[in-house]
């Protein structure tokens, strides 16, 4: 995989996990660009390993995608709870659970309304 399609899917996961991450770490953290650049550092310490490590693994596509979401969800609330002082470990995974459910499924439906071809 080439660095291009990824670059398009990371965008459009700062664009629908962003507007659901910032607004929920409002109470723990109050500067808005802050809030901002942790949401956009937790995905990428996530979003390349999940595009380029686990489709490598010899697994089928549904565990991959599975497994790869569950890491994703664990690494951003670990994060968030580490760098945000007073952030609850309740607050942080719901921030993360929402944000990374919506992204996937928004991955998924945009793939099967379109196909693959709008991450080439």
């Amino acid at each position: 995989m080439t660095a291009e399609p990824w670059l398009k899917a990371f965008l459009l996961t700062l664009a629908i996990e962003l507007p659901i991450v910032v607004p929920l770490l409002r109470a723990a953290e109050a500067g808005l660009a802050r809030r901002v650049a942790l949401a956009f550092f937790a995905n990428l310490a996530t979003h390349p390993v999940v595009w380029f490590v686990f489709p490598g693994i010899p697994i089928d596509g549904y565990t991959s995608l599975v497994l790869s979401e569950i890491w994703a969800f664990i690494t951003e609330a670990a994060f968030l709870v580490l760098v945000v002082r007073g952030l609850s470990i309740v607050r942080a995974s719901l921030a993360s659970l929402i944000a990374n459910a919506g992204s996937c499924a928004a991955g998924l439906l945009l793939v099967r309304w379109f196909g693959r071809w709008l991450l080439e």
